[in-house]
C-alpha cells in the first residue's frame, strides 16, 4: 500500500464532518502500523476533537512508530481543543503524511515545524488538490477574509425562474429540493433579497435532509420587511441577521430587533442599495465562512457584477415557459470577450432535472 492508498481513505473519513464542522475544515485521519490499519478518525462536529485525536483514541494509544495520514496540517495552536500536535508527539508517533498544508495564520507550516523539531519525519502533499477541493470554502476564506459564495438558482430550460407573473414554485423537482437543502446545510449562511421574502415568504431552513440551519441573511435596504414573514420564526435554532442602509432612529429598526434577529447597518451604494462588497466582509469579520446566495434576480446579479461569487449551481428543469423572470440581470457585457467564464466540475442528475456545478473562473 503507498501513501496515496491511505490519503484516499482519510479523505472518505473526512467527508462524514461534511455540514458538521464549519467553519472548521473537515478532516480525516489514519494512522497505519506495520502495514496494518490500527485507528481511524475524523473532525465529527465543530468544537469537538480533531481528526487525528479521534484516531489515537480508535487506535487506543498504541501508535508507538506508527505514521498518521492526515488531509490536513497538524493543528499547533490553543483553541477549542489542546494542539494536535502534542498529542502526535506524546504518542510517540515516528512518521506524519500531510495532504494539505494549513493555510490559516495561527498553522501556516508551524505543525509541520513543530513535529520535525521533535524528530517526526513529515511528508507533505499527498493528493493535495484533492485536500484543498474538499475544503475549499475554508481555504477560499483563510486566505482571502471573505466567505466563499455560491449561487444557486432553478431555471426552466429557456433560462426562467419564474413566470412573469412572479410564480416559481415549484419549477425543480422535489429530488432537487433535497439537493438544495443538503447545499443550506453545507454553508455557514444563506442570503437572499427582500423581494424574495416578500414573494415567496420561504423559511429557509433545512427540513429535507438533516443538518444544521445555516445563519439566514436577508438584504432589506429599505428595512420594510413584512413583520409576519417565516424567517423571523425559530430564531433559537434558525438565527436571522438583516442587512440595511437604514441606522438605529428608522420608525421599524426597534420593531425588527424586538424580535430577536440581529441588524447589521452596511454603507450604500449610489443606487441606495445594500453594499455587497461591504456586506460579505462583515459577515467575513463575524467569522462566516461560507453563504448560499438563493435570489432573486436582483440579488444573483448584483453578486456576479461585483464579482462576489465562487461558484455556482444551476438547476435546470425540462420545462419551457417563454416569456418570464430570469437569474441573472444585465451586467453591462456587451461582447463574449467580457463573459463571465465558468469551469464545468460536476453534471448531475436529480429526478427529472440536470444540475450543473461550476466554479467561476479568476
Amino acid at each position: 500500500m503507498n501513501d496515496e492508498y491511505y490519503m484516499k481513505m482519510a479523505l472518505r473519513l473526512a467527508r462524514k464532518g461534511r455540514g458538521r464542522v464549519s467553519p472548521n475544515p473537515m478532516v480525516g485521519a489514519v494512522i497505519v502500523k506495520n502495514g496494518r490499519v490500527v485507528g481511524k478518525g475524523y473532525h465529527q462536529s465543530f468544537g469537538g476533537n480533531h481528526a487525528e485525536i479521534n484516531a489515537i483514541k480508535d487506535a487506543g494509544g498504541h501508535v508507538t512508530g506508527s505514521t498518521l495520514y492526515v488531509t490536513l496540517e497538524p493543528c499547533c495552536h490553543e483553541g477549542k481543543t489542546p494542539p494536535c500536535v502534542n498529542s502526535i508527539i506524546e504518542n510517540k508517533i515516528k512518521r506524519v503524511v500531510i495532504g494539505a498544508i494549513d493555510t490559516n495564520p495561527l498553522v501556516c507550516r508551524e505543525g509541520v515545524c513543530c513535529l520535525q523539531n521533535n524528530g517526526i519525519e513529515v511528508k507533505t502533499g499527498v493528493l493535495e488538490n484533492d485536500c484543498r477541493q474538499l475544503n475549499e470554502a475554508f481555504f477560499h476564506y483563510m486566505e482571502t477574509g471573505m466567505p466563499f459564495v455560491t449561487v444557486k438558482y432553478a431555471q426552466t430550460l429557456d433560462g426562467r425562474i419564474a413566470t412573469a407573473t412572479g410564480n416559481s414554485q415549484w419549477i425543480s423537482s422535489q429530488a432537487s429540493l433535497k439537493f438544495a437543502h443538503q447545499l443550506r446545510t453545507d454553508h455557514d449562511a444563506i442570503l437572499v433579497g427582500r423581494g424574495t421574502v416578500d414573494k415567496d415568504n420561504p423559511e429557509l431552513t433545512v427540513r429535507l435532509v438533516r443538518g444544521r440551519n445555516p445563519l439566514r441573511v436577508i438584504v432589506d435596504s429599505e428595512l420594510s420587511l413584512s413583520l409576519k414573514a417565516k424567517i423571523f420564526n425559530h430564531q433559537t435554532s434558525a438565527p436571522t441577521l438583516i442587512a440595511t442602509v437604514k441606522k438605529r432612529n428608522h420608525p421599524q429598526y426597534k420593531k425588527v430587533a424586538s424580535l430577536g434577529v440581529k441588524i447589521i447597518t452596511v454603507k450604500a451604494e449610489k443606487n441606495g442599495k445594500v453594499d455587497l462588497i461591504s456586506l460579505f466582509k462583515t459577515l467575513g469579520k463575524n467569522k462566516i465562512s461560507s453563504v448560499l446566495v438563493e435570489g432573486g434576480s436582483q440579488i444573483i446579479t448584483s453578486v456576479l457584477k461585483n464579482n462576489l461569487a465562487n461558484r455556482l449551481v444551476t438547476v435546470v428543469a425540462p420545462k419551457i415557459i417563454g416569456s418570464g423572470i430570469e437569474a441573472v440581470g444585465d451586467l453591462h457585457i456587451s461582447n463574449l470577450a467580457s463573459a463571465k467564464q465558468l469551469s464545468f466540475q460536476k453534471i448531475i442528475r436529480r429526478g427529472d432535472d440536470v444540475i450543473i456545478d461550476s466554479r467561476f473562473m479568476s
